[in-house]
């Protein structure tokens, strides 16, 4: 993932709502600006370009 451990821990606690793209914390069943119940886990690599 990155550079520091620290910081991958802390990326690890973020869900994602799905419909509007808003952080929440990772015990969230609801999102906390839409309230919607579609929530996805933080995406933990990034994408690599050309393969």
């Amino acid at each position: 993932m990155g550079k520091f451990a620290i910081a991958d821990a802390e990326i690890a606690k973020i869900v994602i709502c799905r419909r509007c793209k808003s952080r929440n914390k990772v015990g969230s069943v609801r999102c906390r600006k839409c309230g919607s119940q579609y929530l996805r886990p933080k995406r933990k690599d990034t994408k690599t370009k050309g393969k």
